[in-house]
């Protein structure tokens, strides 16, 4: 199992974007792209912010250290994983309750970012770092 933070990062938006990129050559090949928003969801906040936030860790070893991190990636993965299949659910009139949770899922590892960062400044050498 990854122990470091931003190889968890990583590693899942890897797993996500190869479901993404699956997805969208099923869509493409089907010629049916109703569930688009649901794929660039996915693309967006499973790839391409998780990758941001492992950058941001790995820039940030103290950061990376703390119990916020992990907090903060079990929240993220929750989102991508809730809001997904949700906006699928949404779009084909199924329910919305399950994008209207991993929204605010998102919203909540977003500001969790955002206190993480508030804390731990940026970079190694960043003065306000705090162990």
């Amino acid at each position: 199992m990854l122990k470091s933070i931003p190889a968890r990062f990583f590693a899942t938006s890897a797993v996500f974007a190869l479901i993404g990129m699956i997805w969208g050559i099923q869509m493409s090949i089907s010629h049916n792209h109703t569930l688009s928003p649901a794929h660039a969801h996915l693309n967006l906040i499973g790839f391409v912010i998780m990758a941001v936030y492992g950058v941001y860790y790995a820039l940030t070893p103290a950061a990376g250290a703390s119990k916020a991190a992990s907090i903060h990636y079990w929240l993220t993965v929750a989102a991508v994983v809730v809001m997904t299949p949700g906006i699928a659910l949404a779009i084909t009139e199924n329910g919305e309750a399950p994008a209207a949770i991993g929204s605010i899922l998102a919203l909540l590892s977003m500001g969790m970012f955002l206190r993480v960062i508030l804390r731990h400044g940026v970079g190694a050498l960043h003065p306000q770092t705090t162990p």
